[in-house]
């Protein structure tokens, strides 16, 4: 803090000292607004502060730091640089998995194989063969989700502007496409996420510490006894079940060999050209995948002016009022934690191959099996939640406003789900209609990265079109 007396000429030419105080937002509004909570004397420094003048200190100001002290007191390490992700190139920085090691080499490699259709070689008919990849179904531009309520990837064609014009290929029976029954959840700032999947299911730590007795359930589950992290182990899984294939044809027809070699020189050969080095590469990719330059991350940096007065209103709410941050706390604004909030499944809209049957409608209870857990789902990533119109596990509302307004509400609309057994955190809330459109602004704007194609692939090796390469798409795409 700077105090230093400043001679003010009068009209008269009088002069008269005058005590002004310099402001740094970040340095001193903040230590002396905090200091003076911590002593009870917040009001008088208010009435302090309002005797100064408009360029001395302002309502952005006083709101910055009251904001600051907001999240140093919700966040967990009671600091608000907690929430400050790191730069996609700082690979030091950001959490990795010991035995995948983040390197420039894996990283470049995976970024080509998430957009590379010529993986696609497992395809149930000759028509789907090198037609869809990863991105398929996570489109960087709708906040690596689909574009569409429901992925579909080998059995579908056509992609639209950003994936909204997936439609179902004639010639499989709807049984025998590749989707599934809960919307694919956002890859933004996934290294942060300790158990993936709605259910949580894959990870050997985190929620599923104790749960070794369930792993048994699917050869999917049973990766966890391999002791990698969530991610890889879900990727062994996701290369299978959406019928991607590496082997070394593949790889020295298209030039990735190389690539693998100087990703890979611990693996054995028979390791490094296969689904296993493909997985290590894809995981690598994803953990660099930031919302690094939303507007919200450029103020934790120090930058006052990245949101407005009404955006920096709704983040006050956010992690006060509103109580987002008793779920959303962890550094990507999610957590590992399950709730049941009563929000409609997949299966009750029109859409492919889903039914009341399905495990997946009973969320963490689907993996744990125990009743208590039913209708429970992970708490994802708010960032970038506004790129794609379709949310919660069933694509049951279609805006950020219904999402606000369902969670104000707090009132099952799944007849299965009881509002009384709702999540002891889900309860109603009351908001004025300046501070739920505040709320929504903050969501909508602050926590928005603009530019996540930034992410995407300038090529890939088989020359095909991507995301995807079936006739209809190639035609979307102008790749034709």
């Amino acid at each position: 803090m700077h105090i230093f007396v400043k001679e003010k000429k009068t009209p008269t030419n009088r002069s008269t000292y005058t005590l002004i105080i310099c402001i740094n937002y970040k340095i001193l509004i903040h230590k002396v607004l905090i200091d003076s909570i911590k002593l009870g004397v917040y009001f008088g420094l208010l009435l302090f502060i309002s005797s100064c003048t408009r360029d001395t200190i302002s309502e952005q100001d006083v709101l910055d730091a009251a904001l600051i002290r907001q999240i140093d007191r919700e966040s967990p390490t009671r600091s608000a640089d907690y929430y400050i992700l790191p730069s996609s190139d700082e690979l030091n920085q950001i959490p990795q998995d010991p035995q995948n090691p983040l390197t420039p080499e894996k990283v470049a490699l995976g970024n080509m194989l998430f957009y590379e259709t010529g993986l696609a070689t497992d395809a149930r008919y000759t028509s789907g063969i090198g037609t869809f990849s990863c991105s398929t179904c996570h489109v960087p531009s709708k906040g690596f989700r689909p574009g569409t309520f429901q992925g579909v990837a080998d059995g579908g064609l056509g992609f639209g502007v950003a994936g909204e014009n997936r439609v179902r290929d004639s010639n499989y029976q709807e049984d025998e496409m590749d989707v599934q029954s809960a919307r694919p959840l956002s890859l933004v700032n996934v290294a942060f996420v300790t158990n993936t999947s709605w259910n949580g299911q894959f990870g050997s730590d985190g929620a599923n510490v104790g749960t070794e007795n369930l792993w048994h359930q699917s050869e999917a589950i049973e990766r966890n006894s391999l002791g990698f992290s969530a991610l890889e182990t879900q990727n062994f899984d996701g290369l299978e079940v959406h019928r991607m294939v590496t082997t070394k044809e593949f790889l020295d027809e298209y030039g990735y060999t190389e690539m693998y070699d100087n990703a890979f020189p611990e693996l054995s050969e028979e390791m490094r050209y296969s689904n296993f080095a493909t997985s290590f590469a894809l995981s690598a990719y994803l953990r660099t995948i930031m919302s690094n330059q939303a507007p919200f991350q450029e103020w934790l940096k120090g930058n006052s002016q990245a949101m407005s007065l009404s955006e920096k209103r709704g983040a006050t709410l956010f992690f006060g009022k509103a109580n987002c941050s008793n779920c959303h706390y962890e550094q990507n604004l999610g957590s590992g934690e399950f709730h049941r909030l009563g929000v409609k499944d997949l299966y009750q809209r029109p859409s492919f191959n889903t039914s009341i049957s399905d495990r997946r409608n009973l969320g963490r209870g689907g993996f744990t099996m125990n009743e208590e857990d039913y209708y429970k789902f992970k708490v994802p990533t708010v960032y970038n939640a506004v790129d794609d119109p379709h949310y919660f596990h069933g694509s049951s509302k279609e805006s950020i406003e219904d999402v606000i307004d369902y969670k104000i509400a707090a009132i099952s609309e799944n007849d299965r789900v009881a509002t009384e057994t709702l999540s002891s955190k889900f309860k109603p809330l009351s908001l004025t209609e300046e501070e739920r459109d505040d709320l929504i602004t903050f969501i909508k704007v602050s926590l928005r990265d603009p530019d996540l194609e930034r992410y995407m692939t300038s090529r890939v090796l088989s020359g095909n079109c991507f995301p995807n390469n079936d006739p209809l798409s190639q035609s979307d795409l102008g790749c034709n």
